[in-house]
């Protein structure tokens, strides 16, 4: 899942895969634990998130292990590459690290990844980071994203306390990657199908009566229906900025080098153009 502002200064951790789960058909967990994550700790944010590092094909770095050295003395081209997942769960008893990653056969680096490691095998991340945690001050909550955001809407979620006012909005490819969350509030599962991403999202949230009172909002997923919530909150709605946590984890063509090398100017943009029409 992408940067955000408010991020920490992330340092890096080694730990051991102790076991994975097929979650859905397309979603698969990895759990780590280990004594690299003694010093690991996650605050209150529901969008935490790590940077897992994966070396280049036949590429292998001296141990131990240091970042700033493979930087220093290897060509960049075998510079780990890193992929970022929001953290599903902290155990911090247990030391154990839950992600959840979106796969889809063999494309993409992380979710092949997800599918074949094994128990007892080596993995490096940076981290945490994060930003949002639902805020208790707020009237409601409204949550939307694809599957890349699930995880970090589950944890706002299970974070909210029983009784609060909140419409979550999760879009998957069908009932079968449909998963329990832990909480009280009443998920609404749109079935993607054949449909492009985010067009569901982006009419049940126009569809919405949003009640009174200030809302805290959680919008994140592929860039372009990002793109249209953010106008229809910001612009339409007049939601102030401070109220909303939103940003595209990913986007549709790029692969999250790509995403990252280009969300910036996107954003900025983005920005521009809404707050243009804002003050017509």
């Amino acid at each position: 899942m992408a940067e955000r502002p408010g991020r920490q200064p992330r340092r890096l951790h080694t730990a051991q895969v102790v076991r994975t789960e097929r979650l859905t058909p397309h979603m698969q967990r990895v759990v780590l634990g280990g004594e690299g994550l003694a010093e690991f700790t996650a605050g209150t944010c529901t969008d935490h998130y790590v940077k897992l590092l994966f070396a280049p094909a036949d590429v292998t770095y001296p141990e131990p292990f240091d970042l700033q050295r493979v930087r220093d003395e290897l060509p960049r081209e075998q510079w780990p590459v890193t992929r970022t997942y929001t953290v599903r769960q902290w155990d911090a008893l247990h030391r154990e690290l839950t992600l959840d990653f979106v796969i889809h056969g063999d494309e993409g680096l992380a979710g092949p990844w997800a599918v074949r490691v094994r128990p007892g095998e080596t993995v490096r991340f940076m981290g945490p980071g994060g930003a949002y945690a639902p805020d208790p001050g707020a009237d409601w909550h409204l949550l939307v994203g694809d599957e890349s955001a699930l995880p970090a809407i589950a944890c706002a979620l299970e974070a909210l306390p029983h009784g609060a006012k909140a419409y979550a909005f999760v879009e998957v490819s069908g009932p079968e990657e449909e998963q329990k969350i832990d909480s009280d509030v009443e998920v609404v599962w749109l079935h993607r199908g054949a449909r492009p991403v985010g067009e569901a999202l982006v009419e049940a949230v126009r569809g919405l009566e949003l009640p009174e009172g200030r809302v805290h909002a959680f919008v994140h997923g592929e860039a372009h229906f990002v793109k249209q919530l953010r106008h229809l909150l910001r612009v339409e709605h007049g939601i102030p900025r401070d109220d909303l946590s939103i940003s595209g984890y990913w986007r549709r063509g790029h692969d999250e080098d790509g995403w990252q090398a280009s969300k910036r100017e996107w954003n900025a943009r983005i920005e521009a153009e809404q707050e243009s029409v804002s003050a017509a």
